[in-house]
């Protein structure tokens, strides 16, 4: 049996948006990932849609391909994490409350890397999730954005059945310790 190669390899997610940005301009390609994240059509701006889809191709073959419509905005928010604006942190804050994971967990990620301390709020129900890799990330993002009311919510992932989240918590209370100046009395 002879596998073939792919014949588009996927691109890094990087390249994709900076290249968007080079021939739309920053700004239209932030605006495009915050009105995508929304919940815009990608018809309505399919060039960037696609692009930062990172597969090439049109809006309607990555849905007969069976790319479901959470993808959308989980891209649109993987591509605020290599170009941002802070015009794009209230449709980030909104997307941490997606009804899909996929969104909201990329939401966290942008949320933590952009840090983003109106997020942590809705960041808080996220360390609950059913999804292991869901609270990890949620924890991880409220140890860079969280402030002394979301301690417990942190301490709480020290007890989690799962190593992943338990690993995430202990990290998230030692960089909120360190961050807001807390005492050592709040650390296991």
């Amino acid at each position: 049996m002879t596998v073939q190669a792919d014949p588009a390899p996927r691109r890094e997610v990087r390249e994709v948006v900076e290249e968007l940005a080079a021939r739309h301009g920053e700004a239209e390609v932030v605006r495009a990932c915050t009105a995508l994240l929304d919940g815009a059509s990608p018809e309505e701006l399919a060039d960037i849609a696609v692009g930062l889809s990172v597969h090439g191709t049109s809006v309607g073959r990555l849905r007969e391909a069976g790319y479901h419509d959470y993808w959308w905005p989980t891209w649109r928010a993987r591509g605020l994490l290599y170009l941002w604006r802070p015009e794009a942190a209230p449709a980030v804050v909104r997307g941490v409350a997606h009804e899909n994971w996929r969104p909201a967990e990329m939401c966290l990620k942008v949320a933590a890397r952009r840090e983003l301390a109106e997020a942590a709020d809705g960041t808080v129900a996220l360390a609950a999730h059913d999804l292991t890799r869901v609270r990890a990330v949620a924890l991880r993002t409220l140890g860079l954005v969280g402030d002394t009311e979301h301690v417990a919510v942190v301490r709480a992932g020290l007890d989690d059945p799962e190593t992943q989240v338990r690993r995430a918590a202990g990290l998230a209370l030692e960089r909120m310790v360190m961050r807001l100046d807390l005492g050592t009395e709040v650390l296991p």
